[in-house]
């Protein structure tokens, strides 16, 4: 238990931050995020699957030795459908038709791109990692419209009280940097370990789910946006 609490820490930060997001709800129950409780819970549980299926052999999907505790496919599903999650997030929340348009461009690409990856690469095998990058391309953009619609927009409330503000700021951190993570460690197995790719992306986490709970707190329902 110890070393599943040293090794799956931010299972623990999905917990907290999930348990934030229902006492909060009131805060947010009719906005664009009003499904982000769901999606939290979602990840804490696909994280948890992926442990057992890792290392509980009544959990492995595969029969196959060499394939048994594989556990990618519930992540390639995982990180599409959090694509889906943000982009549809950003959507309801522009103003500006050029970038409501923008997003569902990028929304269409990002799909023909993993229906590309799926064509060269198993996803019950192997990360869907290029398609991922390419999702994150899509959503950097959707939180870069953001940021620019709110930098130009009047508003009578401090941007820290912001929910959604604070949210974007851990996402566009996380998915800024964690795409070109996974893609080096699938390419170079060697990479992964040898600069700490496990370690960093443990961090970037932390640091994302840690906006996430500022914006959880601090966050008023007349200052969304």
């Amino acid at each position: 238990m110890v070393t599943f609490i040293k090794e799956q820490f931010f299972l623990f930060t999905y917990l907290v931050t999930w348990i934030i997001s229902v006492l909060t709800y009131r805060k947010y129950f009719d906005t664009s995020l009003k499904f982000f409780p769901i999606f939290i819970a979602y990840t804490f549980f696909t994280d948890l699957l992926g442990y057992f299926i890792k290392f509980d052999n009544s959990f492995q999907f595969f029969s196959e030795g060499k394939y048994a505790s594989l556990n990618i496919v519930i992540y390639n599903i995982y990180q599409f459908a959090a694509y889906l999650f943000f982009y549809w997030v950003y959507y309801k929340t522009l103003q500006k038709p050029k970038h409501k348009q923008w997003v569902k461009y990028g929304t269409l690409i990002t799909l023909v791109a993993y229906v590309a990856n799926m064509i060269f690469q198993n996803p019950l095998y192997r990360g869907l990692y290029y398609a991922e990058l390419m999702g994150s391309w899509t959503l950097l953009a959707c939180i870069l419209f953001y940021f620019h619609e709110k930098k130009t927009e009047p508003s009578s409330y401090p941007q820290w009280k912001n929910m959604l503000f604070w949210v974007s700021i851990g996402s566009f951190i996380f998915y800024l940097v964690t795409p070109y993570i996974f893609l080096l460690g699938s390419i170079d197995d060697h990479v992964w370990y040898e600069y700490h790719f496990q370690k960093i992306l443990f961090a970037l986490i932390a640091i994302m789910y840690g906006f996430y709970m500022l914006g959880l707190l601090l966050g008023q329902r007349k200052a969304y946006r």
